[in-house]
């Protein structure tokens, strides 16, 4: 198969090493300088230092090459949410398309397969998502991951092209659960990285993380997804690894926010886009327009804009109301 990686960025290139064992994969990036160091070295040195570049691994600054590299075969867009509208605004009518990013589009809070049928209707699209860390993946390290889409054979060619001995792919006929999930987890990471960054304790951590869920879950049947999405691999298990992973930029963001440190400054140090900054505004925007509760957001909302300390936010937390847990609704 011809895979097309559509940005160099950690996860991006760490997908690009893992295509490029059994296809005739081609990494593109924007930087023609940084294109011409990563083929003389074989090496990301921005976002992936550890990892080598197979030899038989394509990399190229032409985004229209690039384009018709995967045309008859996949296109994995592997920029920021926020430039996911003009990258498949540029594809052919008929590409099959997967994209990496997470979270809602700022301004319009969409997400992603809501962007693809305004821009695109007639693209073969869907989503591949979970709890997946590129440093791991590149190392080869186990991993699995869901593809969504209403395309059946899409998310087909997703598992022909990427599951294997340490990678395996799952399939998925719900996007709206998936993308869900992965946006509303990084919201999540920051709060429980906020709550370790104060030292509040493992109980708090995992009362966190399971009120997250709940809050996820809200969203998710709100904007019709199903239940049992939310206790897989793009839901539960993603949150998980991005709450507790040290290598997760979200909880890094919150364990500086409780250090007193202000946002411009985290985000200078990180040096990476951490999607959960920038999606916490539109999650809690899209739930408010369905009247939808998420008590943790508002909070991690507050913390950012600067509205809130982060102790003070989860004092706020820990002082709402009692009330009944609850309870999932069956799958």
């Amino acid at each position: 198969m011809k895979i097309s990686i559509l940005g160099a960025g950690a996860w991006g290139t760490a997908l690009a090493v893992q295509a490029a064992a059994r296809h005739e994969a081609l990494l593109w990036a924007r930087d023609a300088a940084a294109v011409a160091e990563m083929a003389a070295t074989r090496r990301n040195a921005r976002y992936l230092p550890d990892a080598e570049l197979p030899s038989n691994l394509a990399v190229s600054a032409d985004l229209q090459a690039a384009i018709e590299h995967g045309r008859e075969g996949l296109i994995v867009v592997a920029t920021p949410m926020a430039a996911l509208r003009s990258m498949l605004a540029l594809l052919p009518d008929g590409a099959s398309v997967l994209w990496l990013c997470k979270g809602f589009e700022a301004g319009t809070g969409l997400l992603g397969h809501e962007i693809a049928r305004e821009v695109q209707p007639r693209l073969r699209a869907g989503i591949l998502s979970g709890p997946s860390f590129a440093q791991e993946v590149a190392a080869g390290l186990p991993t699995a991951l869901v593809a969504a889409s209403e395309d059946e054979a899409l998310t087909q060619a997703a598992v022909a092209a990427f599951h294997g001995d340490r990678l395996r792919v799952y399939t998925s006929a719900d996007p709206v659960g998936v993308e869900v999930g992965g946006a509303v987890k990084n919201v999540m990471a920051i709060a429980v990285g906020a709550s370790d960054g104060l030292k509040a304790g493992l109980n708090a951590r995992a009362a966190l993380i399971t009120r997250g869920l709940a809050e996820m879950l809200r969203l998710g049947l709100a904007l019709g997804a199903r239940a049992e999405t939310f206790m897989g691999l793009s839901g539960m298990g993603d949150l998980v690894l991005t709450a507790t992973g040290d290598l997760s930029r979200n909880r890094r963001v919150g364990m500086l926010l409780a250090d007193g440190k202000a946002l411009p400054q985290i985000l200078a140090e990180l040096g990476h886009v951490a999607e959960g900054v920038y999606s916490a505004p539109t999650v809690l925007a899209r739930a408010r327009e369905r009247g939808v509760e998420m008590p943790i957001t508002e909070a991690v909302v507050a913390v950012l804009e600067g509205r809130l300390g982060a102790a003070d936010a989860v004092d706020l937390l820990m002082g709402r109301q009692a009330r009944p847990e609850a309870q999932l609704p069956p799958a």
